[in-house]
């Protein structure tokens, strides 16, 4: 279903307007300044009529902001808002075919849940509400709770009413600013889940704000990482966990190992061989994204197996080392490995039946050297590791 089908079909939700359907959402030197600080720094953007996409990033680094001068709710500094070829930068929230979901879902406590649904129809003078309104609680599962009243429903279920509240406009783009932050991490998967299917159905452009990496996976076509006010790298999901481009990339989309290297030999046509702590290793030429000599190798934890010392270890990268510490967590278990020259290296081994190793235990690391990927070296090794979000003007 896309947007132009919303008119006639079976949920009954009516298309956006014709100059805002189907129109992709172009951001041009768009900046935010609050006095000194640079929130948002001359983003470009372009995200796609009809699809999901994440704006990912800590505490800080300007995504909030963006959303809100999407959402007419912060004037920018600098720059252009376009939804195709209209400039909406200085229009009105109210006038904007946009809506925006909030994590605190804002929802009136004295109105039931079809009122609830019913207030932007109302405000803007529509007249027979109740079947748009029974069409966008049909769509989010939510059919036979009309009359109840917010505090009557789950903190899902009330996710769900904004969630209808903000289609039932009928949105260009839907702009959900951590949505699913206050619910449980159970509830929170059945949501993305939930997100994912809702926006494949009706086919609006959803701009999704998150510091939650498997949640921007989960849902979101392409993601935007973002750090210190401009996007760090973009992409689908897999290209930017398979392939990050920075250090910040590679540490805030999940965990890497990365091992200070230098190239020996120059660059192969498939492979390039490199040198770490003088052992030889070799890595895919085509996934470094470093110009200079020097470089990081990163691998992911989930890509290496940690094996006794005297495994057959034919193609594989290997180094040897010592268990540290281990930490069984179900489906798997988490290794410390100490290498000789004092690094730690993380291992998510998944739990085949084999037996455990345990602290003080001698072994190698291994890798198919297709899972590696080569960084700058001048980038800092720790960048995104460990970043909260506690939000802020700037986040």
């Amino acid at each position: 279903m896309t947007v132009a089908d919303l008119s006639v079909s079976a949920s009954g939700l009516s298309a956006p307007p014709a100059q805002a359907a189907g129109a992709d959402l172009r951001l041009v030197a768009l900046t935010k300044r609050f006095g000194e600080f640079t929130a948002v720094d001359d983003l470009h953007l372009t995200i796609p009529a009809g699809s999901f996409f994440a704006l990912l990033g800590p505490s800080g680094c300007g995504k909030t902001t963006t959303l809100r001068m999407v959402a007419g709710l912060e004037e920018p500094t600098l720059g252009q808002i376009l939804l195709g070829e209209a400039d909406i930068s200085a229009t009105k929230p109210y006038r904007r075919p946009v809506n925006t979901v909030f994590q605190n879902y804002a929802l009136f406590p004295h109105l039931d849940i079809a009122e609830n649904v019913a207030f932007g129809l109302r405000r803007r003078g529509v007249k027979d509400v109740s079947a748009k309104v029974n069409d966008a609680l049909e769509l989010v599962q939510l059919g036979g709770y009309a009359k109840r009243k917010p505090a009557q429903l789950s903190g899902g279920q009330q996710q769900r009413v904004a969630l209808a509240r903000a289609l039932v406009n009928q949105p260009s783009v839907l702009l959900l600013d951590e949505p699913l932050g206050a619910l449980d991490l159970k509830l929170r998967r059945q949501m993305q889940i939930e997100l994912k299917r809702i926006q494949t159905e009706v086919g609006l452009t959803f701009v999704h704000v998150t510091h939650d990496q498997e949640e921007a996976m989960t849902m979101a076509d392409t993601i935007a990482v973002m750090n210190a006010g401009h996007i760090e790298q973009m992409g689908d999901p897999t290209t930017l966990y398979e392939r990050p481009a920075t250090t910040f990339a590679a540490n805030f989309l999940g965990q890497s190992n990365l091992l200070a290297a230098r190239i020996s030999g120059g660059r192969g046509a498939q492979l390039t061989s490199v040198v770490v702590q003088g052992r030889r290793l070799a890595l895919p030429t085509e996934r470094i994204s470093s110009a200079g000599e020097d470089l990081w190798l990163g691998v992911r934890p989930e890509k290496l197996l940690v094996l006794p010392a005297g495994e057959d270890l034919a193609g594989r990268n290997s180094l040897e080392g010592t268990v540290t510490d281990a930490s069984f967590m179900g489906v798997s278990t988490h290794y410390l490995v100490r290498m000789p020259w004092g690094q730690e290296l993380t291992v998510v081994q998944q739990n085949d039946g084999s037996a455990p190793l345990r602290t003080g235990d001698h072994v190698v690391v291994a890798w198919d050297p297709v899972h590696s990927f080569g960084l700058d070296a001048t980038q800092d090794a720790h960048a995104g590791e460990d970043i909260g979000d506690t939000g802020g003007a700037g986040s």
